[in-house]
This record gives structure tokens, sequence and C-alpha cells, in this order.
């Protein structure tokens, strides 16, 4: 891709924040054009990219019945396909230029390398997605798969924003801690012997690799730890000691030990060698935080690519464990407070299924259990094989399903959540997917303090 069209990209708000190496996940890509009253993709029809409009205008519109209903405008600067990519669907809406049109289309395959290289990026997709999925969620029975996804994509927003956020800082900070390694190395080759150098290193490697194996500590004991090593260094003549202190605390360097480095240093080069050891420690904790930040998004974006089952084929074998755990990954907002018990039997079998539909299941439940124990409570989930089948079972403490009620939960748009809050379709879609989809059955017991729900899946499927 030329030079301009990166600029195109880096002009849209979205991506203006990216580096070079982010920008670098773009360059698979390819501008096309398109022609006023040109339709981009049908409804229904399978979608293979992520899209950018650089310039026209567009118009998305989905069929509900008899009626042709508008789901959007679409201006320069805005995006489109990330839904049928994270849910492996076909396109839910029409997309037809009202203007000529200059697109930049992603592959579905350097989609996912994008986001999780450009977690800014990735932040503000899930955010887009999850309004644009509870706009639609009322059309029809089939968009309760959004909702479900629209709910988990705004915390996977918040989730993905933190690591964000915290890498960001860091990276900031590293600029000004590297510039000062390179300083303070250029003065001590001036003012060191080349064995006073290497006392030096030797401090520092010792000092990494307690970091390393150090436990963390309060924060009284580190407040009085950093007054005692600020002190220490004060009475060597070092000025401003207290702005070294906490990175040699979290080294676990005292005042003794200090010391007896500073013994081994001229006088003159003291401050530059501290300050040259504490800038080598502040950078080994700053590229701990982004390697941590980083991680974290990767497990992440790792998690939706499972959860959605993206690059493979409808039916598969699957594990079911692996997708209650994604699932419990793309819900980790909701269960902050809630204590999660595994009784998972990883003698079961793999079986044949559509995984992502499964998934759905796997959270319309999970995410019924959250609500019932109001986000504080116990949700214990099982696995074991009775009869030829796998059974999942997941119980929640909370007040149970009322009497009453308990006949209406498999009817459509039944429910006992807040308005504008359920669509009453869940267990119903749930429902289906086990019975219609898997030839398997969804039972429930409920009384007040425990509430049950248990998945019979077959081992041995046709597809």
């Amino acid at each position: 891709m030329d030079q301009l069209t990166l600029q195109e990209i880096r002009a849209i708000p979205s991506f203006s924040n990216l580096s070079g190496e982010q920008t670098s996940c773009f360059e698979p890509g390819e501008i096309i054009q398109l022609e006023a009253g040109k339709v981009l993709m049908n409804e229904g029809d399978p979608v293979e990219s992520f899209y950018v409009l650089l310039t026209g205008e567009m118009r998305a519109s989905s069929n509900y019945g008899n009626q042709t209903i508008l789901m959007g405008i679409v201006k320069p600067g805005m995006w489109f396909g990330e839904l049928p990519l994270l849910l492996d669907s076909p396109t839910i809406a029409t997309i037809r230029a009202l203007k000529p049109c200059r697109l930049f289309r992603l592959g579905k395959n350097d989609f996912w390398p994008m986001l999780s290289a450009c977690p800014s990026v990735a932040s503000q997709i899930f955010r887009t997605m999850a309004t644009r999925v509870r706009n639609i969620e009322g059309y029809s029975q089939q968009r309760e798969k959004l909702a479900s996804l629209g709910t988990m994509a705004a915390g996977l927003a918040h989730e993905l924003n933190n690591p964000a956020t915290a890498a960001r800082r860091a990276s900031a900070h590293l600029r000004q801690v590297v510039e000062d390694v390179q300083s303070f190395a250029c003065e001590l080759h001036q003012r060191l012997t080349p064995q006073q150098f290497q006392h030096l290193i030797d401090a520092s490697h010792s000092a990494l690799a307690r970091v390393a194996k150090s436990a963390p500590i309060d924060s009284v004991t580190r407040s009085d730890r950093e007054d005692e090593v600020a002190k220490s260094l004060e009475q060597q003549g070092v000025a401003d000691g207290w702005k070294l202190a906490p990175a040699f605390v979290n080294a676990g360097l005292d005042g003794q030990e200090l010391m007896v480095l500073a013994a081994k240093l001229p006088g003159e080069a003291l401050r530059f060698a501290l300050g040259w050891l504490e800038a080598r420690l502040s950078l080994n904790s700053l590229l701990n935080e982004v390697d941590g930040s980083t991680t974290r998004i990767a497990e992440l974006v790792k998690a939706v690519k499972s959860y959605s089952h993206m690059d493979k084929s409808p039916m598969q074998e699957v594990d079911v464990h692996e997708g209650i755990e994604s699932t419990l990954t793309m819900l980790g907002h909701k269960l902050k407070n809630v204590s999660v018990t595994r009784k998972f039997d990883r003698a079961v079998p793999r079986i044949m299924a559509y995984g992502g539909e499964l998934n759905q299941v796997w959270t319309n439940l999970i995410d019924n259990a959250i609500d019932a124990v109001k986000g504080t409570g116990n949700i214990c989930i099982a696995t074991f094989l009775d009869d030829d089948q796998v059974m999942v079972e997941i119980a929640d403490n909370g007040s149970g399903i009322p009497p009453e009620v308990q006949a209406h939960i498999f009817e459509p748009f039944y429910t006992t959540k807040a308005v504008g809050s359920g669509t009453g379709l869940g267990l119903v879609i749930s429902n289906r997917i086990v019975a219609d989809r898997h030839g398997g059955e969804i039972e429930f017991e409920s009384h007040p303090g425990e509430t049950r729900f248990k998945v019979r899946l077959p081992v041995s499927r046709k597809q």
C-alpha cells in the first residue's frame, strides 16, 4: 500500500495515534472504488473483509418481514464488517453506495493481527460494535446472539482499555528513561574505570535478579524502607535521593548495600552511577509493565477468536471446556465479584458440534446465573459423562426461579429482567441450539438458594 493511502488512514481520528509499526498492520489492505447505486454486499452474504469508508456515502438496510429498515448511513471515517467477522456469520445488512465511494478493505486473515497489534483501535471497534448491536437486537429472534455479544463487547472495550492505557503510559515513560540511561552511561564512561563500571553492572544484575523473585510488600513497609534509603543516599551526598529510593526499594536494595556500592566508586561519579542504576531498574519495570499489558490484550483477542470460532468450519470436533473457558473470559467484566468453581471431568470426549452456537448457550446460561446472584454470589460449572452424553451443569446460589415463572422460561419473549435489559429470547435460542441443532436437551431445577441448568449433548452425532 502506498504512503498516501496510509496517511489517509492515519487521518481518521480512530487511527490517528497509531505508531509506524502498528500502521504496518494495514499494509495488506487495498483500496476499492464503488459507483453510486452499486451494492457492496447483500444481506445474508458471507463477509470476508473489514471496510473503512474513505470518501463517499453508503446506506445500510435490513429486511424485517416485508419491511426494509434503515440500519444507518456510513460516512467517511466510519467502518463496517466487524460484526460478521467476529460472529463468523453472514452480513445482517445490505450495503449500497449513495455516492461514488472509495473504501479501504482489510481481509479477514489480516483483521485479527490488526486487533492484537492496535489495542486502541480494537477498543473502539468493540465499543462501536456494542452500540450497533443494541440498535438491532429487537429486530428478530436471530439477533439474540448479537445482543449477547454486544454486552460482552462493551465489557471487552473496558477490559482492553485498562492494559492499553497502562502500556501507553509505560511506553511514554520509557522514552525518557532510555534517554536517562544513555546520558548517565556517557558520563560514567568518562569518570569510571572498567573495573568500577563492572561493579555497577554487577549491582544492576543482582538487583534485577532479586526483582524477579521478590514478593510484594505492604505500603507502610515500603514507605519506611524508602525513607531509610533516601536518608542513606543523602548521607552519601546524593541530592534528591527520595526520587531514586522507590526503584531501589522495589529491587530490594537497602541503605547498607548502597553504601557498600558507593565505597567502590569515586565520589564525584556517585550521583551519575546511582542515577544510571535507578534508570536501569525503572527500564526493566516499565518493560515488564508493557509486556504484561500486551499479553493481557493478546489473551482477550485470543478469547474473542476462540469464542466466535473464526477460521473453522461450522460443524467440528469441539472441547466443551474450551468453549466454557473462552465464554468466562468474555464475561470477565461481569465476574469480578463472583466466585466461579470449576468441576471439570477432563476425560469427557470432544464432540461434533457447532462451536460458536454452543458458546452462545454457555453465554446465556452463565449470564443468567450472574444476574441471579446479582454479581456477588457463587457459580459452579461441572462437566461429566452420563450414558454416552456429555453433561454440562451450571448452578448458582441465587434466589431461584419462582414456581409461577418456571413453566414459561422457554417461551419466546418471556423475561423477568428489567425493561430494556432482556429480550426474552436467550433461553429460547439456547434450547433450539441444543435440541434442534445438536439433538440434545436442556433441563433445569430451581428452588431458593440454588438453580441448576443441565445441558445434555450426545457424544456421537452425524453432521
